[in-house]
């Protein structure tokens, strides 16, 4: 099949959004699969096409980028001419192009087919809910236009104010956390796929060389947050919840794994937060991006990860399952979605939305008795299997395709 994906931005930025892409787009690539990736050109010295892991990648150049939106004049024509040359098109929302590409498929002749990473919810900038409105309603037209919207849990999509419009009554007859990894609906368009999940398997050599790079304590705990640094990530409610910690552990450091400053596009939150960062600074070590292999044993190295987002930005938390699958528990908050990964596989705790010391609470029991939350890393594979999750795109795909 010839397979075109459409997102705003894919590598070399970091994201969810982006990982989610770019693991689905190498597996099916090496299936055998033609793979396009049709994306923005934000920087200006990323080429215009590239060829990346056998996948294709077509950047539109951006005239300007207003917060993490872009404005691409060339968009139409660019995605058009991808359209014509693809059997499936697979666009990720939220993305401000979403209805147009949607429309682009149709005029084509082709069934556009939905991913949807999560809500939007700006920060609390006075453009905030401009942004949000205008990305809301331009995602609900592509969603009408679209033929399948893929979610990743149930749970978000019975919460989402998007997914929720489209998700018919028999939603859940296929999925239960042991054994469903799909859920079609004939009376609506939701199709339920967990998400893709890869990571290496850490080493020893690797975690002690991590250890020696940040200088820890032989009896120092570790608290670990792995994301950009972005405001619906709750990194404030984390570094809040450090007086708390103090009571119970002397002894502990918060390490950030991802971009940060102005590595990460359209916020502010680390300048926002700079007073705080510098008051507790002798407890938070910043990494910045790592690399595959790194983060491996970055999980490794952690007693306890925790995904501390506070809206529905964040629908999943791919991070968790990865921290899973190196021997980590996770403390995650209680949104729809985020609090599945725990709850399909009892490796950790629930906490509050956007309560420091909740979250405190939540982290001290873990950290009191990790073994207790830890299960054979075969037993998290079989949920989170990712030849799964690639079969059944690929299933989606092929029922859903033009034939050239």
């Amino acid at each position: 099949m010839k397979i075109l994906f459409i997102l705003t931005y894919y590598r070399p930025h970091v994201s969810g959004l982006t990982i989610y892409v770019e693991r689905l787009a190498r597996a099916l690539a090496a299936r055998g699969h033609e793979v396009t990736v049709l994306t923005s050109q934000y920087q200006k010295a990323l080429p215009a096409e590239e060829i990346l892991d056998d996948v294709r990648v077509v950047r539109v150049p951006v005239w300007f980028r207003f917060n993490k939106g872009v404005f691409m004049p060339g968009f139409a024509g660019v995605a058009l001419r991808e359209i014509g040359k693809s059997d499936v098109v697979s666009i990720h929302l939220p993305q401000i192009e979403a209805a147009l590409s949607a429309l682009l498929a149709r005029i084509k002749g082709r069934k556009p087919l939905i991913t949807y990473h999560c809500d939007l919810e700006m920060p609390p900038v006075w453009y905030g809910k401009i942004v949000n409105t205008v990305t809301y309603w331009d995602n609900l037209l592509a969603g009408k236009l679209a033929d399948t919207i893929v979610a990743y849990t149930e749970d978000f999509a019975r919460h989402s104010p998007f997914l929720s419009r489209f998700a018919g009554p028999g939603l859940s007859a296929r999925n239960d956390p042991q054994t469903a990894r799909e859920s079609a609906n004939p009376k609506g368009k939701v199709r339920v796929i967990l998400p893709p999940v890869v990571i290496p398997e850490p080493t020893a050599e690797g975690v002690q060389a991590l250890r020696e790079r940040i200088k820890l304590a032989p009896d120092e705990k570790v608290i670990g947050f792995a994301a950009r640094f972005a405001y619906e990530k709750g990194a404030g409610y984390l570094i809040n919840a450090i007086p708390h910690l103090q009571k119970e552990f002397p002894k502990f450091r918060i390490v950030f794994a991802g971009p940060y400053g102005k590595d990460v596009i359209g916020e502010t939150i680390w300048d926002d937060l700079q007073p705080l960062i510098k008051q507790h600074k002798d407890y938070l070590t910043f990494l910045g991006t790592l690399n595959p292999e790194q983060m491996a044993n970055f999980f490794a190295l952690c007693d306890v990860v925790t995904v501390a987002s506070i809206n529905n930005t964040e629908s999943f938390g791919l991070v968790q399952v990865e921290s899973f699958m190196c021997g980590t528990p996770v403390v995650a908050t209680n949104l729809p979605g985020v609090r599945q990964p725990v709850t399909m596989t009892g490796m950790g705790e629930i906490v509050p939305i956007a309560d420091a010391h909740g979250l405190a609470e939540g982290l001290i029991r873990v950290l009191r008795e990790p073994q207790q939350y830890v299960k054979p890393r075969p037993d998290i594979f079989r949920i989170f299997e990712l030849t799964r999750t690639v079969d059944e795109y690929e299933r989606l795909f092929r029922e859903k395709r033009v034939s050239l």
